[in-house]
């Protein structure tokens, strides 16, 4: 091998990133590695946003550099070890071993907050594989094809066995484990139409604060609207013993108290009397494009802003009036109370109260809070108490039948004891269709969402196939790659056949007339 085998290899390698490349931007979209990089950038993004309010993209920025960085990195090294494999002596330039100590430490740094802060993100990448993983094995058989090429040109060329078993083996354990793989995995999503459960039913997060300023009348509207089978909320007690929604300890983010009283806009929520809270926008934040809550919302239309603007914060008997008339299931936390509140034993009861008192159907109340769950069954009998991840016998013993966990949960198969034992269960917070899809064929029952205008114009599931069609698939694949690997290495090896041939007859030729003069060797 030369110096030539490197600028092939090279070339290649360029040739397949450009294909692989345009494949992917022709694909649907998926969780691949880049939609992860800028998922977590986002994420980043919107935990400063909760800390300030506004949105600061620079994550983007910063993240896309560092990504520039790693894959210079890699093509360095990637560089380096063919030129150690030739034989060479790699000499990096200062700036080449800066580069690759910046991409070090901060490929190092980001992992270390994923793993201490992030932990339970590694669990929406284990789910992601429970959707897509039929079709990443069908594109893994496909690269495979693309990938013996190369292997087979060395393959063919290598001279040492111990190289070709380092190139060659890995290669077929790869190549035969994505032959056999589908016996060994189970997808969700892999079902027959027949057994797919009904579509998971809805409830507005906060209302749908994607259209409309969250915990707003407006938001509750317009999840309504768009078919929401429920209404979830946030309940909070002033001073003065009236329940409100808002989710936050302060009013900062979502109210414009900082314009009427700058240095109580980090007091609790809970310490302000209701006549006051009652005067506060609750919009006006909604529509400044630099602190909406979500940065893929649609524009709103000029109505729409108007009305936003006008939002005020709705007490917990406003929500209650619209749930009751629209016939809608609420569910709600309820933030207890500081120490020095006047409610700070009995807010329970205080609520209660105040839902017996709006004449809504019990049957429509899910029961979320655990605290003084006695005196509700006692004072409501008929409301529906929802649960968390407790043990089935827990619940039971509590005369529970509905849970709401978070979707992360799913990667475990635990969820399947309670649809076992006939729980309903409800999962929080679903936003993207991927997830929805996966949820609904996995037989769940309602999903918490902030995407009610998105999700309720799905009616199938996505990246769904019945299993008679992926086992297709899966043999057509594995027959039509099976013959075109076998023809590339016959391709190559007939090829490095028929050039020993040419090459034995010019030196056969060649001493033939090596002794005549003027004669020379044809090339």
């Amino acid at each position: 091998m030369g110096p030539g085998i490197i600028a092939s290899l090279v070339q290649y390698q360029y040739l397949v990133v450009y294909r692989v490349g345009m494949k992917q931007h022709l694909a649907p979209q998926s969780p691949s590695s880049c939609q992860s990089c800028f998922s977590f950038s986002m994420s980043l993004a919107r935990v400063i946003y909760l800390l300030t309010g506004y949105w600061y993209f620079w994550a983007i920025l910063l993240l896309s550099l560092f990504g520039i960085l790693v894959a210079y990195t890699s093509l360095l090294l990637i560089l380096g070890v063919l030129l150690i494999w030739e034989g060479y002596e790699p000499y990096l330039f200062l700036c080449h071993k800066i580069l690759v100590i910046l991409a070090v430490l901060v490929c190092t740094f980001f992992l270390t907050i994923l793993c201490v802060f992030w932990n339970d993100r590694w669990l929406t990448l284990g789910l992601s594989l429970k959707v897509f993983a039929p079709h990443m094995h069908l594109t893994m058989i496909t690269l495979m094809v693309f990938l013996s090429w190369p292997v087979a040109y060395y393959l063919i060329h290598l001279e040492q066995e111990v190289a070709q078993v380092v190139i060659g083996l890995p290669f077929f354990i790869i190549l035969l484990f994505l032959f056999v793989v589908p016996w060994g995995f189970y997808s969700p999503c892999v079902e027959n139409e027949n057994k797919l459960g009904p579509k998971p039913s809805l409830f507005g997060h906060r209302g749908a604060p994607m259209l409309a300023p969250e915990n707003t009348m407006m938001a509750f509207e317009k999840a309504v609207e768009h078919g929401a089978f429920g209404l979830e909320t946030d309940v909070v007690l002033s001073i003065d013993e009236v329940p409100f929604l808002m989710h936050d300890n302060n009013l900062r983010r979502t109210t414009n108290i900082r314009d009427v009283r700058p240095n109580e806009s980090y007091s609790s929520s809970s310490s302000f009397y209701w006549d006051f809270l009652s005067t506060l926008n609750a919009g006006e934040w909604f529509v400044n494009s630099w602190r909406k809550p979500f940065y893929n919302m649609k524009p709103l239309s000029e109505a729409d802003k108007e009305k936003a603007k006008n939002q005020r914060i709705p007490k917990l008997s406003d929500y209650l009036e619209i749930a009751r008339k629209t016939n809608n299931y609420v569910i709600f936390d309820i933030n207890g109370p500081p120490p020095k509140h006047p409610l700070r034993n009995t807010y329970i009861r205080r609520v209660v109260d105040v839902i017996l008192d709006s004449k809504i159907e019990h049957r429509l109340v899910y029961w979320l809070p655990g605290f003084d769950r006695r005196y509700v069954r006692w004072k409501a009998p008929n409301f529906r108490h929802v649960g968390r991840l407790q043990s089935i016998n827990v619940l039971k013993r509590e005369n529970i039948s509905i849970i709401n966990v978070d979707y992360k949960w799913m990667f475990y198969n635990r969820l399947n004891d309670y649809k076992a034992a006939n729980f309903i269960i409800n999962l929080y917070i679903i936003n993207e269709p991927w997830l929805f899809s996966l949820a609904w064929c996995s037989r769940i029952n309602s999903v918490t969402t902030d995407n009610i205008e998105l999700l309720r114009q799905i009616n199938y599931p996505y990246y769904s196939m019945t299993p008679k069609y992926y086992v297709f698939l899966w043999v057509l694949l594995d027959c039509v790659s099976a013959v075109f690997i076998i023809a590339i290495f016959y391709f190559h090896w007939w090829k490095e056949d028929l050039r020993e041939q040419v090459f034995e007859r010019t030196s056969s030729y060649t001493g033939k007339v090596g002794g005549l003069p003027h004669c020379y060797p044809l090339l």
